[in-house]
């Protein structure tokens, strides 16, 4: 289906838009037929060539003509290659097939249309436009939605239905379209369909359990029903399933999230692999579980292993002194004797480099470099110094000339990778090891010099990392020819470094390797022994010439034996596959030096040519043989060259490492001689490191073919890979170390990583050494098979130890691309490593997408991956994700850079464009679950134990109020209304208020005796217009100011409840008006006073589509009264009487409003005025919401109680304005000021840059001694510490700013006076926190959490903690809600029903014991109480009471308690571009929305990150993660982020996600 049949060639999702009904499920089954193993028209073809000789009876390969076809519809790839293994591809396909009994639906992302990437491939796919296909209108969803994700088909119940439909009794009934049809009308063509995609999803068992059905409106006759968690109530288990789902608060829900997470409930019931071993948990410290040993695990039983030696290195007379000298004889000797022949991009010989043009522009180039880069007294190079060599693999010529140039010159080569852009991930790496091996001279081509990237003034960059760098051209017409008397020296090899080879780590740092020059000479040897090599041969090397074998057989040994070479460089391999081949026919070349892609790419091309001819080799070297992936390769290849005269005993893999160089190689085995044994190995025995033939599951077997012997003159030992390096047994799989003169010699520059990898003593059992001599590591793990043969599976970079289990990476690739990759998988590109996340590796595998892969495809191949890896190598994937084409890390030859790739990952910039988490299947070591103590034993008991203990019962008290002592006072201070009356007689011109603007400008001010005068005005136009009645409710809808303070006292001088509401948004009215005209059906309000403009709005068109405006109660504008005074003024009976309505949202999306008497307004008054020592002469800036909670108290009533002067800064005058608080405290000189965290947050983000120029205007805040921020949450300690610190510059104290707190039960409990001690800040172990316990713990200590405390407790209030189930008062190192007794608490919830026992438990509750008379108010938030060592204003110990957090908003996961703003935080950490982020659970599944602010393609890598954090700091498994634009975290007017409105838009669907993932 690779060009597209439905829909051209542009891609295989453009016929989700325009097919009818029919079509799409004709079109759908045919797609589907290639994906599925069983059917019979795609049946696989029998295994061939690659069949390893199970049993001894079929040795020979079998070759079959299907197996050809099958070849030849795979796209060549880069790297699919080296993994190709038909065996292994039945293998996987047999295994998925085992799954098909159980089946699976995993909920499918959901993904904004614009975020799909565009790769940098052109062909993609054109953006889908329609929103679903003409006949589908009964289930078009809002066309506000109509962003279609292209997998959805037409509608997400399709997906769904489909999925579900073979786990379902009756399935004809689920075939139905659900349109309503009776179901006897069963259409024939959806069958094989709908059976074919519920295989392909075949994952797991629903234990009976199906997701609800959401596209039938009509009563479902399907027996099934849907098991839903117990959170969600009110839905009884028979109802019918209707398309709305009720969450648990009641809000109707569309159904396409709810049924997605069902999904993944049902994935998530099935069992996790291991079982949870039982283990003891301390339940003050989670531990992490610790999986028994299984006591099946296989374990190695042979003997000790012996040394193994290889045969003799032999003396051969005329072998050279140095290899130099073999350079020079040869110059000498066979001057015309052609050494290298180099092709051009088209395959044709380029040139050919004869020994004596070798040898002497090999002089020439030391001569230059020794004599013409300096002067005579200061030469630039000096022997030993090191030259780095930056050519390109097309030119060998050129890097042959510098290679031996330097070894004449007797300075160090080390080859490098040409660099390709200053930020390319290779070349920075390169940049440490230059620097660690001393480098500042680098030679280079003249052409490659031209193609390196410059500055604008034409000198090359500064590479990132590099040290600096001197450019020296090589080219022959630059360099000088030496003088008569000048002759090279050259001595015996010794034990100097000739060269240094780099080597990139698994962590990705590039270090060089030194080789001296005896080891140089002495490999040179061992080579031509252990290869015959014989003098005059032809050699096609098709390896990069810089390093390991290209280097080693292709210009050392083959200089030393005057072989021709020819070198077919990568480039001309991906222009010409068969080029190699081609000329060894040409050339009759003895010996080839190939990789597996090259084998296979030869293979892959080879139809076009007949006459090639192979008999000429004598020695196929394999260079990657000891990848046991490899033998496919060489069977396949022998498999279609044996006819064309390649002999199957010439094939020779070999092993090498960059330390030790060549480690094993196979000699040619005899004409006609067995070809030597494979070894089958069992793979679940290998990720114990144990050797097992795999006799009883074929599918997860491993074949082994031996890279022959060690090599000459060397020891060998295989020793275990971590720990001492002891020596293993004989049926365990090891490390290879290798004795031998032939190996480097050291990491050059790093003494210490050299010690444990060059000087290494093996020892045994007991761990005594077993000789003197050291061994080098070879980074290779195998064993020693039958007759000394060498067998190697794995390298220790590609090793992922999972739960204490080995898996090679090589092997998982393997896997994945057995998994018919062809549709999802761009050129086989696919990397695979491990990340540490929560105590162990968790893997990792990354491929490219193909640029016309479905979406559907994609999520299907990645399904089924994790289904093939889990049951081959019985362990779980932690993240699977595809990125676009072409946009991994490159190596230089095109492999991918895995270390960058996983740098990329943990950064966040690998911008997949699908993602799969599924860290519920294979995190395995969570702690336990806490289960909750059963409260058997009383609180009564509880609390003697605490004393018992020496624990003190948690409670904290404000100072006494105070007696009110003279007359006058008391009648001043009983009602606010008689307060402002008294001060207009006594004070009338005395400034109560100031009104700014945005420029700073006083725009209104109001003195005692106007603000009494112009309550009077609206005090009478109430008693004539309103015909209100005492105590009825009175809304006030005005903006920020003045106007809203006179109407207070208007309502209170008539005698009628005033309810402060904030005024609907004009911009956004479909958003603000309903919640106002809530609020004004809820408390029953008989009339609203407000303004002309707001008065014009609410009976406006646009209001008009949100709300009813017909049945507004009477509305009177204030603006343009005459001046009237009423007949009198009231005055209330009593104190109990209700002064005014107090309504607020809170943080979970209630509603509510509460009841302030006359009592409580004065007291809280009063006790903000003792507690801040407010006076008529002092001034107080307001820069706050005046319409709840302590806000309002400031802006309207404390001043007139008090009579200082306020300064009203409306908080939105600062959008326009962001200076004008600070400017003003700075202007007016203020000491005291008020603001809220949403009005800070404005000052940080928008001054922090400009303090500077804030100074320069001369503002100093120096005159600050208090600046509180109202609030009713824990303080934001990160926030205010920027705070202060960015403006310290302005003069403002670091003590200065100090936070509030308040709740709905009593609207000021603490608040920073200018009395008590500075707020303290302690740090919590938050594991405790989880438990309810608080422990305190240093500073810095991990898991550890700062807390500020919430301001001193004030005048009148009693705090006590309690436990919330039991009800008994808490000692202080616990956790518990905190309960307040206070004269001004509010005095009750304003109800219209009378639910008395709502309010009772809230606002009257009683201890369960301890003090049984005392009235508590629940304030709903969790906290503690901590005796500090500071003292109070009396002298005694001060009580500092620390918020935790709403107990309404704490998640109940695991057993533990967590707060939302915790992991927030966490999240908001992840990534740079998480702006903001809120958390709630849904059926205990923990939901993540991350708030987006970079580009789109960011969003699929917050992914794993945001699930990275918070397992890692909370020990919770993220269910949802969702990804949303900016801004759509709703944010009430506090700043407090309005969770619960989030979760019900995230059910209702009405987010637009930019993605939505759902980790398995």
């Amino acid at each position: 289906w690779e060009k597209g049949d439905g829909g051209g060639g542009a891609g295989g999702d453009k016929w989700l838009s325009d097919i009818t009904q029919k079509g799409y499920e004709k079109k759908r089954a045919k797609l589907l037929a290639s994906y599925i193993p069983h059917l019979p028209n795609v049946q696989l073809s029998p295994s061939h060539s690659a069949d390893p000789s199970p049993s001894p009876e079929a040795p020979g390969p079998s070759t079959s003509s299907a197996s050809k076809h099958h070849r030849a519809h795979r796209s060549g790839g880069a790297r699919d290659d080296r993994y190709r293994s038909d065996i292994h591809t039945e293998a996987v396909q047999a295994a998925l097939a085992k799954h098909k009994e159980e089946k699976m639906a995993l909920p499918m992302p959901t993904k904004r249309r614009s975020a799909f990437v565009q790769s940098p491939i052109d062909t993609c796919t054109p953006p889908d436009t329609s929103s679903a296909s003409e006949d589908e209108g009964s289930l078009r969803r809002k066309a506000a939605l109509s962003a279609v994700l292209a997998q959805n088909l037409q509608s997400p119940d399709y997906w769904i239905n489909r999925s579900v439909q073979s786990s379902s009794t009756s399935s004809s009934a689920s075939s139905t379209l659900s349109h309503g049809e009776p179901k006897t009308q069963p259409q024939p063509q959806l069958q094989p369909a709908a059976s074919v995609l519920a295989d392909v999803l075949a994952h797991t068992r629903i234990e009976n359990s199906v997701p609800p059905d959401v596209t039938s409106s009509t009563p479902q006759e399907r027996g099934s029903r849907v098991d839903l968690p117990p959170a969600v109530r009110g839905m009884s288990r028979g109802q019918s399933r209707s398309s709305m789902l009720d969450t648990a608060d009641g809000v109707p829900v569309n159904s396409r999230v709810s049924t997605k997470i069902q999904q993944l409930l049902n994935t998530l019931k099935r069992p996790k692999r291991p079982p949870l071993s039982e283990f003891f948990l301390d339940d003050s410290e989670e531990i992490v579980e610790v999986p028994q040993p299984d006591p099946n695990t296989p374990k190695p039983e042979g003997r000790q292993i012996i040394p193994v030696k290889g045969e003799p290195l032999g003396v051969v007379s005329n072998w050279p002194p140095a290899l130099q000298a073999a350079l020079a004889r040869w110059g000498a000797t066979q001057a015309k004797s052609p050494a290298l022949t180099a092709l051009d991009i088209t395959g044709k010989p380029l040139y050919t480099l004869t020994y004596g043009k070798l040898w002497s522009r090999s002089l020439k180039l030391a001569y230059t470099l020794l004599n013409k880069l300096g002067t005579k007294t200061d030469p630039v190079l000096q022997p030993g110094d090191r030259v780095a060599l930056v050519y390109p693999n097309s030119d060998p010529g050129m890097f042959w000339v510098a290679f031996y140039g330097c070894l004449l010159a007797e300075v160090i080569p080390v080859p490098i990778e040409v660099p390709l852009s200053r930020q390319d991930a290779g070349s920075q790496q390169l940049g440490f090891l230059l620097g660690s091996c001393g480098v500042s001279l680098a030679l280079t081509s003249e052409v490659c010099l031209k193609g390196l990237p410059k500055t604008p003034n034409g000198e090359i960059i500064q590479f990132k990392g590099w040290p600096r760098m001197r450019w020296v051209v090589t080219d022959t017409k630059y360099l000088t020819k030496p003088s008569k008397d000048w002759q090279p020296h050259i001595p015996t090899a010794n034990t100097d470094t000739a060269y240094i080879e780099y080597k990139a780590s698994k962590e990705g740092t590039v270090m060089g390797v030194a080789v001296s020059k005896i080891s140089m000479l002495t490999h040179c040897q061992a080579l031509t022994q252990a290869c015959n090599y014989c003098e005059g041969e032809t050699l096609v090397n098709v390896l990069d010439c810089k390093k390991d074998m290209g280097l080693w057989h292709g210009v050392l040994t083959s200089v030393m034996n005057r072989i021709h070479t020819i070198t077919v460089p990568y480039a001309v391999m991906k222009a010409c596959p068969m080029s190699w081949v081609q000329r060894v026919h040409i050339h009759k070349a003895r010996v080839a030096l190939v990789k597996c892609r090259d084998l296979h790419w030869a293979m892959m091309a080879h139809k076009d040519q007949k006459d090639t001819n192979l008999s000429s080799i004598r020695m196929l070297i394999v260079a990657d043989g000891a990848n046991p992936w490899s033998v496919s390769s060489c069977d396949a290849f022998l498999n279609v060259f044996q006819s064309h005269g390649l002999k199957p005993e010439v094939i020779c893999p070999c092993a090498t490492s960059p330390e030790a160089l060549t480690v094993a190689i196979r000699r040619p085995g005899a004409r006609g001689a067995p070809l030597p044994a494979r070894a089958i190995l069992s793979m679940g025995g290998l990720s114990h490191g144990v050797i097992r033939v795999n006799t009883e599951d074929k599918n997860s077997a491993l074949t082994v073919q031996d890279v022959g012997h060690i090599m000459p003159g060397a020891l060998m030992c295989i020793v275990k890979p971590d720990g001492p390096p002891q020596l293993c047994k004989t049926d365990e799989i090891g490390e290879i170390v290798i004795n031998s003169r032939a190996g480097g010699t050291m990491y050059y520059g790093l003494p210490g990583v050299t010690k444990n990898t060059f000087e290494v003593i093996p020892v045994n059992q007991a761990g005594a050494p077993i000789g003197e001599i050291p061994f080098s590591r070879t980074g290779l793990l195998g064993f020693v098979g039958p007759g000394s043969l060498v067998f190697v599976v794995g390298k220790i970079e590609g090793l992922l130890m999972v739960s204490s289990r080995r898996h090679n990476a090589d092997d998982l690739v393997a896997t994945a691309l057995a998994v018919e990759p062809v549709k999802t998988v761009y050129r086989g590109r696919i990397a695979v490593f491990s990340v540490t996340v929560f105590y162990d590796e968790r893997i990792v595998i990354v491929a490219e997408q193909r640029p016309d892969a479905s979406e559907e495809d994609s999520f299907q191949w990645m399904s089924r991956v994790l289904q093939a890896i889990d049951s081959i190598h019985q362990v779980g994937l932690y993240c699977l994700a595809l990125v676009p084409a072409n946009t991994l890390p490159k190596t230089p030859l095109g492999g991918i850079h895995i270390c960058e790739t996983k740098q990329n990952f943990l950064e966040g910039n690998l911008h997949p464009c699908n993602i799969l988490m599924c860290p519920h299947t294979c995190v395995t070591n969570m702690p336990k679950p806490r289960q909750k103590q059963p409260v058997d034993v009383g609180p009564a008991s509880m609390l003697v134990g605490n004393l018992v203990a020496g624990k003190r019962i948690a409670q904290a008290t404000g100072r006494e109020l105070g007696v009110v002592e003279d007359q006058d006072l008391i009648r001043k201070h009983q009602f606010l209304s008689e307060a402002l009356q008294f001060r207009a007689q006594t004070d009338p011109d005395h400034v109560l208020y100031v009104l700014l603007n945005a420029k700073g400008v006083a725009v209104c001010t109001a003195t005692c005796a106007q603000l009494h005068k112009r309550a009077e005005k609206i005090t009478a136009t109430l008693m004539e217009r309103g015909g209100l009645n005492t105590g009825d409710n009175v809304v006030l809808l005005y903006p920020p100011g003045i106007d809203l303070i006179a109407a207070f006292y208007g309502c209170l001088y008539a005698g009628v409840i005033p309810v402060t509401v904030r005024p609907p948004h004009p911009q956004n009215l479909a958003a603000t008006l309903p919640t106002v005209r809530m609020i004004i059906d809820v408390s029953k309000a008989a009339c609203i006073l407000t303004t002309q403009p707001l008065m014009r709005i609410l009976r406006s068109r646009e209001a008009a589509a949100s709300v009813n405006v017909k049945t507004w109660p009477t509305i009177i504008d204030t603006d343009d009264l005459p001046r009237k005074r009423p007949p009198h003024i009231y005055k209330p009976p009593t104190a109990e009487m209700l002064a005014y309505l107090d309504f607020s949202v809170s943080t979970t999306g209630m509603l509510t409003g509460v009841k302030m008497s006359h009592a409580a307004v004065s007291t809280l008054c009063r006790s903000i005025k003792l507690q801040c020592e407010l006076y008529s002469s002092r001034q107080i800036a307001i820069c706050l919401d005046p319409y709840c909670g302590l806000g309002f108290v400031l802006w309207c009533l404390s001043s007139v109680y008090s009579g200082h002067q306020s300064i009203l800064i409306p908080p939105l005058e600062l959008e326009s304005s962001l200076a004008l608080w600070l400017s003003t405290l700075s202007q007016y000189k203020i000491r005291d000021t008020f603001c809220s965290y949403s009005v800070m947050e404005l000052c940080t983000k928008g001054l922090g840059t400009q303090t500077e120029m804030l100074k320069a205007r001369g503002l100093n805040l120096s005159c600050v001694r208090s600046c509180v921020v109202i609030a009713e949450e824990r303080p934001r300690l990160s926030l205010t510490q920027s705070f202060s610190k960015l403006f310290k510059d302005l003069g403002l104290s670091s003590r200065a700013v100090s936070t509030a707190f308040g709740s709905r039960v009593n609207l000021a409990i603490c608040l920073q006076g200018t009395a008590g001690p500075d707020p303290s800040t302690v740090y919590v172990d938050m594991k405790s926190l989880r438990h309810d316990r608080v422990r305190l713990v240093e500073r810095g200590a991990p898991q550890s959490l700062p807390l500020m405390e919430s301001g001193t407790i004030l005048p009148g209030v009693r705090v006590i903690i309690v436990n919330p189930e039991t009800r008994g008062p808490l000692g202080d190192s616990h956790l518990g809600e905190i309960w307040v007794n206070s004269p001004h608490s509010a005095s009750g919830y304003y109800t219209i029903y009378g639910e008395e026992s709502l309010q009772a438990d809230h606002f009257n509750t009683r201890l369960s014991f301890g003090e049984p008379h005392t009235l508590w108010a629940r304030t709903g938030y969790l906290g503690f109480i901590k005796r500090t060592e500071l003292l109070d204003a009396s002298g005694d110990r001060h009580d500092a009471l620390f918020v935790v957090g709403s107990l309404d908003e704490t998640l109940e996961l695991r057993g533990l308690r967590y707060h939302p703003i915790d992991i927030e935080t966490s999240v908001s950490r992840a990534h740079r571009s998480i702006a903001e982020s809120a958390v709630f659970t849904w059926t205990n599944l923990l939901v993540v929305v991350a708030e987006l602010s970079g580009s789109e393609q960011e969003a699929l890598d917050l992914v794993p990150l945001v699930t990275n954090v918070v397992l890692e700091e909370h020990h919770l498994i993220v269910g949802v993660v969702v990804i949303v634009d900016p801004g759509v975290i709703p944010i009430n007017s506090r700043g407090e982020k309005q969770r619960m409105h989030l979760r019900d838009s995230f059910l209702a669907d009405q987010l637009d996600p930019i993605y939505v993932a759902y980790n398995m």
